[in-house]
């Protein structure tokens, strides 16, 4: 969270040695989201309508038991450079979400590589009603993206030609 801030917000910046299109499809192919979007937590189920107003819906357990999610809004999709959302955090019952937004923007590096920028904001609401988790945001997001730099790493190595510039 940036320092002196009223309002929290998050950014952080990943080089992923993987293509902004290999990027980008993982952020909205659910069997890849069910591996990666899981702070210390597993994937029981991923939804994604993949369009402009479609949803995003995350379901995580902890040891089997359900522990919420996210419940989101597809606001901008730009293909291979820039995903918007409407970020929803659910509880355990989903019924609050505390609404807040996040940008997710690539830019093509060096070596077939991704420059991801992630920005989250607007995390008043949440920080209001539930402030530690609001303070532990920042690190869910470092561990989201540690496991994407793996599963993406993985995935290249174990498919070359998904390395190919298309």
């Amino acid at each position: 969270m940036t320092p002196k801030s009223k309002v929290p917000v998050v950014r952080l910046q990943r080089t992923i040695s993987a293509s902004p299109h290999e990027v980008y499809q993982a952020w909205l192919d659910p069997e890849l989201l069910r591996q990666w979007m899981a702070p210390g937590l597993d994937v029981k189920r991923a939804e994604v309508d993949a369009r402009e107003g479609g949803h995003f819906r995350i379901w995580h357990t902890d040891h089997g038991s359900d522990v919420g999610g996210f419940e989101s809004e597809i606001v901008e999709l730009v293909p291979d450079e820039r995903i918007v959302f409407r970020w929803g955090f659910a509880g355990p019952g989903r019924a609050a979400v505390y609404d807040s937004l996040l940008r997710i923007t690539l830019r093509a590096a060096k070596g077939n590589a991704t420059v991801l920028t992630l920005v989250h904001e607007r995390l008043g609401d949440l920080a209001a009603a539930l402030p530690d988790v609001a303070q532990s945001v920042e690190v869910g997001w470092e561990l989201v993206l540690e496991k994407l730099v793996l599963v993406l790493g993985a995935a290249s190595r174990s498919d070359p030609s998904a390395r190919r510039h298309t």
